[in-house]
């Protein structure tokens, strides 16, 4: 642990305490919705995943465990990286399990409880690389795309039941130094593909971004969109998850880093910061804020702490 890390003490709170890691967000039925790994456990042995939601990404509900992969007849443990989707008039929970295989869990409501649909979506050994880190990318038209992957990215249009894909269509690239967690967002007619880089252990774990004309590539790498503050602490920023505030163009970037005081790898925290796309249609690096970022639903405007 850095001594910059082990100086700072809790000025630099996380709107969700605890130990919680990978977070995806959303907003459904008028609030933010959240969902997260539960961290704290040694090798990310943890077997849950926690729904929470929000109205100004300050208060946050816990709504508990929405999902425990031991709850799928195929799984054991080891639940990582949660996605999430709405369509058909469902709630899908997309996520890893044992360590390198992902599946797939409905529910009629968003906060769950989910359950499982019954077998794997992606195995492990099917396509190149490690099988975690599901994320899901809704287009304008209503197609919904899977990204997944560790060393490689793999990326697929899901069948309208959202529970399947055409193993042919799968499209695998190798971003610049990607390691994990894929995420793709559009604003306009621009596709933004931003994921994580180094280890989620080291202090150095970070996000690029590159973007492109389609949702499934190529893709133009454009270079870091978020690094750690070593000065003030804010270390091993990553696994991030993207979203846009309806009717505005006031966009989120959730993610976690070390918690703060004495976290690592095992011990990680979640953060929200405001995410900014140029004129140039470029994305500015994401600066994380010394204060939590206060965004109510329906807000013309945001408040922010002095650093945002």
């Amino acid at each position: 642990m850095s001594d910059a890390l082990a100086a700072v003490k809790t000025e630099l709170p996380s709107p969700i305490p605890g130990y919680f890691a990978d977070p995806t967000i959303a907003v459904v039925d008028g609030r933010y919705l959240l969902f997260a790994t539960t961290d704290g456990s040694p090798e990310w042995s943890s077997t849950g995943f926690r729904a929470f939601t929000s109205t100004d990404l300050l208060s946050w509900e816990d709504h508990g465990v929405a999902f425990d992969v031991r709850d799928a007849q195929w799984a054991s443990g080891y639940a990582w990286a949660p996605a999430y989707a709405q369509a058909n008039g469902k709630h899908y929970l997309y996520f890893t399990a044992d360590r390198g295989t992902i599946g797939v869990a409905v529910a009629g409501a968003a906060t769950g409880p989910y359950v499982d649909c019954g077998q794997p979506l992606v195995v492990d050994g099917e396509f190149d690389g490690v099988t975690i880190d599901p994320a899901i990318f809704a287009d304008k038209d209503g197609t919904s795309y899977l990204f997944w992957g560790n060393g490689v990215a793999h990326g697929v249009r899901l069948a309208p039941d959202m529970v399947s894909f055409d193993p042919a269509e799968v499209v695998s690239w190798v971003p610049e130094e990607f390691r994990e967690a894929v995420w793709v967002h559009r604003r306009g007619d621009i596709y933004y593909a931003s994921w994580s880089v180094d280890d989620t252990r080291s202090e150095n774990y970070r996000v690029h971004y590159a973007t492109s004309s389609a949702p499934l590539g190529p893709w133009e790498h454009r270079g870091v969109l978020l690094s750690k503050v070593a000065e003030r602490g804010i270390v091993g920023t990553g696994h991030h998850s993207i979203a846009v505030v309806p009717g505005t163009d006031h966009w989120v970037v959730a993610y976690h880093r070390f918690a703060i005081p004495r976290g690592n790898g095992y011990h990680r925290e979640l953060c929200f910061d405001r995410l900014h796309h140029g004129a140039d249609g470029l994305l500015e690096q994401v600066v994380p804020s010394a204060e939590p970022l206060c965004l109510p639903l329906g807000a013309d405007e945001l408040t922010h702490g002095a650093d945002g």
